[in-house]
């Protein structure tokens, strides 16, 4: 991805060539923080025993993301919250 101005809730896909944490490959992330080098943000985990998921929260460099073109209706932790 060519460094440019994120939005928080922005929703980022994670390089399956390029990254660093293999658990993270090919998933969506939201965007939390924009930074310099690239962003902060999460992948919404699934549940268990009827009890909602957390976030894992990831930081990610530029080459190793790719805009969708989507933005995330509700941003866990967000500055709306």
């Amino acid at each position: 991805m060519t460094p440019r101005d994120l939005v928080i809730g922005e929703i980022v896909q994670l390089s399956p060539e390029t990254g660093s944490n293999p658990m993270f490959f090919g998933c969506l992330m939201v965007v939390s923080e924009p930074k310099p080098w690239g962003a902060q943000g999460y992948v919404q985990s699934l549940g268990q025993d009827e009890k909602p998921g957390g976030q894992a929260y990831y930081r990610v460099k530029w080459d190793d993301m790719e805009p969708t073109g989507g933005m995330a209706a509700w941003v866990i932790g967000g500055r709306d919250d």
